[in-house]
């Protein structure tokens, strides 16, 4: 089966952050089962241009930012123009949905075109005031919604989110978690503790939560290291400012965006994952945690704080610092860090392995083709 992944956009930075990550790790489980499937998006920073992204066939437009609207904004025309194109290419176009002005134009070509056509939205496409957002939704999301061979989303909360935007139930909907490739075990963590945050500096993932909760932690273990990777939207200057209005340059390292070698790198030397973010859906950067077994402090909100709190994996939450210090410290202890690290990998290989996620996608496959 030729399988077209369509998602905004792919940069070394990882700007786009989850979805991208998904996309690849969905076509990368495609590709070990022999099918052929690829990667459709804007690229942005990339010198030279790549024809593969972790070994995934990509076709890659130069990214123009038309609208000042962050990703909403950009688009590509030799990429509208391809469209049509690379839809016929393929047996099937899974669109990694959101409302902008790539990953919509996809969608439609492939209604258009009769292909079957599976949305994946991310938590992306939520009920919304804004008047952008209703003249998308009124113009193309919600005719896409309705017509899709199915739709996938990743809590009942996202589901209800989006029969609020069509208005009505949606009977091709399917729930499908978000998985990640099994990990090797990080060594048993020696030294000085280490404490991760590792995804976007946004506001609505609170990183400056993360710095807020240092000291506290610092009270018990003056030795330890805290760690803010992640591209910049916004809250860097924030992050970096209370750092230094805290006095503590020297326990915090700043490096930006990383690889995803380089995710994997911190995340085998860290004691403890941190995300202290509000209404996230299911972020990959825990479950690349727990995949190498590291414990995670996440919010209540968080679409795994219950499996993480059940499994014993880690802890749950109030939004806030002081309940992320408190956490961090429960886990810093060696006997509960351990148990949890081990609770962490079996969480993972037991709930969101890949091989059981790529089962299910094909499964959803072979339904949308039929119709």
């Amino acid at each position: 089966m030729r399988v077209l992944h369509a998602v905004t956009l792919h940069s070394p930075s990882h700007a786009f952050g989850g979805p991208v990550r998904v996309a690849l790790n969905l076509a990368k489980g495609l590709r070990e089962r022999g099918h052929e499937a690829r990667l459709l998006a804007l690229g942005e920073g990339f010198d030279p241009w790549p024809t593969s992204v972790e070994g995934v066939p990509a076709k890659l437009f130069p990214a123009r930012r038309i609208l000042p609207l962050g990703f909403s904004g950009m688009t590509s025309p030799a990429l509208l123009a391809s469209a049509g194109r690379l839809v016929r290419e393929a047996d099937l176009v899974h669109v990694h949905l959101a409302r902008d002005l790539v990953t919509l134009p996809v969608a439609l070509a492939a209604l258009r075109a009769g292909k079957p056509l599976v949305l994946q939205t991310h938590g992306m496409v939520d009920p919304s005031g804004k008047a952008l957002a209703k003249v998308l939704d009124a113009v193309a999301v919600r005719r896409l919604l309705r017509g899709a061979d199915a739709l996938l989303y990743l809590t009942p909360h996202e589901r209800a989110g989006l029969e609020a935007v069509v208005g009505g139930p949606l009977e091709r909907a399917v729930r499908l978690v978000n998985g990640t490739p099994a990990q090797e075990a990080r060594p048993t963590p020696s030294g000085p503790p280490r404490i991760l945050y590792a995804a976007r500096l946004q506001s609505r993932k609170r990183p400056v939560d993360f710095v807020d909760a240092a000291p506290a932690v610092l009270a018990a273990h003056p030795e330890a290291r805290f760690v803010v990777a992640g591209p910049d939207e916004g809250e860097s200057a924030a992050v970096r400012a209370r750092i230094d209005a805290l006095g503590l340059g020297a326990r915090f390292t700043v490096p930006g965006a990383l690889s995803g070698d380089g995710v994997l790198s911190e995340l085998r030397r860290a004691h403890v994952y941190v995300l202290p973010s509000v209404d996230e859906p299911f972020p990959m950067s825990v479950l690349e945690a727990l995949a190498v077994g590291v414990p995670a402090v996440v919010t209540h909100s968080n679409g795994l704080a219950r499996d993480i709190a059940a499994a014993g994996a880690g802890h749950a939450v109030d939004p806030g610092p002081d309940g992320v210090a408190q956490a961090v410290l429960k886990l810093l202890e060696p006997a509960a860090g351990a148990a949890a690290s081990l609770a962490a990998r079996e969480l993972a290989a037991r709930s969101y392995s890949m091989d059981a996620v790529v089962d299910t996608l094909l499964e959803v496959y072979g339904n949308a083709a039929r119709r």
